[in-house]
C-alpha cells in the first residue's frame, strides 16, 4: 500500500525508521528492535537527572512509535497518511475492529465533507494564446531580382493572424461540473469569437455525459450533446452529436470514437465523423516510459491523408524529447522534426520545424506553463530553400543555449536556495529539537557502545571507526559550497549487532542519534569501519539499505560489494 507521507514527515516522524525496521516488518522485528531501543533509553538505569529526563523523552518516542506499528488498525491509517492521519478529527467514534480497506474508507469519508466545502473555490483554467507571424520577406526577397531587392529595404515581418482561447470548471456538486469556455480569433484583419456553455455529469464509475450550447458571430448558435462511456475495462465509446444554426440553415453533425486498450502500452481507435466534414480515421498509439509512437489514416472530405510519428523521451530530470513526424495526403507532404525540454518546475519549451510541399517552411515555438499554452507558428518561406530549413533548425537551438546559460539556470539556482531557505526557516525549531535529541541519544549509548566495542573486538568483529551523515562535495565545480555533515559513529556502533549492522530501506536521519543536518538537500552516509582486522570504507545513499558486511550468498564467507579496502 502506498504511503502517503511526504518529506517532511518522513525526516520527523518516520516509525520505521526509529525502530530500523522495514515497511514490512512482523510483529516478531518489531518487538525485538522495540525492546533493544527500551533496554538501550529505560530511565531507571539512569541516575544523573538530566539524562533521566532524557531518556525518558525518548523512551516515550520509541513507546509510540512501537505502539503504532503494534496495532493493524492504527498501522494502516499510518502508512496510508502518516502521522497526521491518526490526529484526523472523528477517528474516535470509528470501530477498531475494522479492517484496513474500511479504516481508509473511513478516512476518506471524514475528509470528503472539507473537500465539498472547498469544492465552490477550485477551478482549473485552461488558456491557449496563438500568434501567427508572416517571415517569408527574410528569405523569399533573396528568390527576387537583385534590384527589387535593393529598393525593399528591411524585411518586412508581421503578425498575421492571432488566437486566443479561454476556459474554467466550476464544480456544482461531486458529480456536476460546468464548464465556461470562449475564443477570438483574427486572420489578415478579419475575426470573430465564439462562447461556450457546458454542463458535464458524471452518471457512474464508467461514464459521463454532456451537454453544450454555444453562440459565435461566424458559425452561429450550437446544440451538442457527449457520452463517454466504458463498455469493458478495455473498451470504451465516445459520442457526440450537435446542431450548426446559420443562415444557411441547419448543419447537423456527428462523431463517434470507439478505443480499446491492445496491450498495457498500445490503444487502437476508430472514428467516425459525418457532417461539414465527413471522414473515416483510424489510429494505433503506443506509449512507453521512453517512447511514443502513433499511426493513423483518414478518408474524408476535403483531407485524406497517411501519418506516422515518433517520439523518444529521454531519462533525465528536465524531461528531454525528440520527436519526428511525417503526413501524406490530397494537400501535399509535410515533415516535422522538433525537440522539447522542461526549463522549469512548471514550463515546458518546444520548438518544430515543419517542412512541407506545397506549405514551404515553418517555424512552430510552443511554451506550456502550468495549464496556459503559448503558441508562435512562424512561416518563413513558401519555397523549400535550405537556408530556411538551416536557420529554423540552428537558430533556435542557439537561442535556448544562451538563454538557459544566462537567464534560466541562474535563476533556477535562485529559485532553489530561496525555497531551501524558506524550507530551514519553517522547519528550524523542529531540527533544533531533533538535534537535541539525538545529542541526547548519543550521551545515553555511550555505556552501551563501550560493551559492544569490547565485545566486537574480541572476535574481531565490526567496528564503526568513522562515520559521517549529510551532504558531502566531491564534484569540483562545487567546491565553494560548503560540507554539512554530523558525527554518527556513535549512533551506528550502537546498531551493531552480531558483528553485522543492518540499516533499512528509509531516510537514515530517523535513526536513533541522527537528525538533518541540511534540510532539502541531498544525503548520503560515509563509513569507515574494521572488520576482522582490514578498514573498508562505504558511501550509501539517504534511502538505501545498507549492511555492512555484505554477505555473499554464493559462498560462505563475507564480500565486499561496492566496499572498498584502504590499503
Amino acid at each position: 500500500m502506498a504511503s502517503a507521507l511526504d518529506d517532511d514527515e518522513i525526516a520527523s516522524d518516520d516509525y520505521y525508521s526509529l525502530l530500523n525496521v522495514r515497511r514490512e516488518a512482523t510483529q516478531e522485528e518489531l518487538k525485538a528492535a522495540y525492546r533493544r531501543l527500551c533496554m538501550l533509553y529505560h530511565p531507571d538505569k539512569h541516575r544523573d537527572p538530566e539524562l533521566k529526563r532524557q531518556a525518558e523523552h525518548l523512551f516515550n518516542l520509541v513507546h509510540e512509535a512501537y505502539e503504532v506499528l503494534s496495532d493493524p488498525q492504527a498501522r494502516a491509517i499510518y502508512d496510508i497518511y502518516g502521522k497526521r492521519g491518526l490526529d484526523v478529527e472523528g477517528w474516535e467514534v470509528v470501530e477498531r475492529k475494522r479492517t484496513p480497506a474500511e479504516i481508509r474508507e473511513e478516512y476518506e469519508r471524514l475528509q470528503r465533507e472539507r473537500e465539498e466545502r472547498r469544492l465552490q473555490q477550485r477551478t482549473n483554467p485552461k488558456g491557449t494564446i496563438s500568434v501567427g507571424i508572416d517571415a517569408t520577406d527574410l528569405f523569399d526577397r533573396y528568390e527576387e531580382d537583385y534590384e527589387d531587392m535593393v529598393e525593399s529595404g528591411v524585411p518586412h515581418v508581421e503578425i498575421n493572424k492571432m488566437h486566443i482561447s479561454q476556459s474554467i470548471e466550476a464544480p456544482l456538486t461531486t458529480k456536476d461540473t460546468a464548464i465556461l469556455s470562449g475564443s477570438l480569433s483574427t486572420h489578415n484583419g478579419n475575426g470573430g469569437g465564439t462562447i461556450n456553455l457546458a454542463l458535464r455529469r458524471v452518471t457512474s464509475a464508467k461514464g459521463w455525459g454532456e451537454v453544450e450550447l454555444g453562440a459565435g458571430d461566424t458559425h452561429g448558435p450550437f446544440l451538442g450533446m457527449k457520452i463517454f462511456r466504458n463498455l469493458t475495462p478495455r473498451f470504451f465509446v465516445t459520442a457526440q452529436c450537435g446542431l450548426q444554426f446559420s443562415s444557411r440553415g441547419i448543419r447537423p453533425g456527428f462523431t463517434t470514437v470507439l478505443a480499446r486498450h491492445l496491450d498495457k502500452n498500445t490503444m487502437g481507435y476508430l472514428q467516425w465523423r459525418w457532417g461539414i466534414q465527413s471522414s473515416m480515421n483510424t489510429s494505433i498509439v503506443r506509449d512507453t516510459k521512453s517512447s511514443h509512437f502513433t499511426f493513423a489514416m483518414q478518408l474524408g472530405i476535403p483531407h485524406t491523408f497517411m501519418m506516422m510519428s515518433y517520439q523518444y523521451k529521454f531519462q533525465d530530470e528536465d524531461q528531454t524529447k525528440i520527436k519526428g513526424s511525417v503526413k501524406s495526403g490530397f494537400f501535399g507532404t509535410v515533415v516535422e522534426y522538433g525537440a522539447e525540454r522542461k526549463i522549469s518546475r512548471h514550463s515546458v519549451l518546444g520548438a518544430t520545424v515543419s517542412v512541407g510541399v506545397p506549405q514551404g517552411v515553418s517555424l512552430k515555438i510552443k511554451l506550456n506553463r502550468a495549464s496556459q499554452t503559448y503558441f508562435f507558428p512562424i512561416h518563413l518561406t513558401d519555397q523549400l530553400l535550405p537556408s530556411a530549413v538551416f536557420y529554423a533548425t540552428v537558430g533556435p537551438l542557439v537561442f535556448y543555449l544562451a538563454i538557459q546559460q544566462l537567464i534560466i539556470r541562474p535563476y533556477m539556482r535562485a529559485q532553489k536556495e530561496q525555497e531551501l531557505e524558506k524550507q530551514r526557516e519553517s522547519s528550524a525549531s523542529d531540527i533544533a529539537k531533533k538535534k537535541q535529541e539525538a545529542e541526547a541519544a548519543v550521551l545515553l549509548m555511550q555505556e552501551s557502545v563501550r560493551r559492544i566495542i569490547e565485545a566486537e573486538e574480541s572476535r574481531m568483529g565490526l567496528i564503526i571507526l568513522n562515520a559521517w551523515y549529510g551532504k558531502f562535495v566531491t564534484d569540483n565545480s562545487r567546491k565553494h559550497e560548503r560540507a554539512k555533515v554530523i558525527d554518527v559513529t556513535v549512533p551506528l556502533q550502537c546498531l551493531v549487532k552480531d558483528s553485522k549492522l543492518i540499516l533499512t530501506e528509509a531516510t537514515k536521519s530517523g535513526l536513533p542519534g541522527f537528525y538533518d543536518p541540511c534540510v532539502g538537500e541531498e544525503k548520503s552516509l560515509k563509513v569507515l569501519y574494521q572488520f576482522r582486522g582490514v578498514m573498508h570504507q562505504v558511501l550509501s545513499g539517504d534511502a538505501e539499505p545498507l549492511r555492512i558486511p555484505k554477505q555473499c550468498k554464493s559462498l560462505n564467507q563475507y564480500a565486499y560489494t561496492h566496499h572498498w579496502p584502504l590499503c
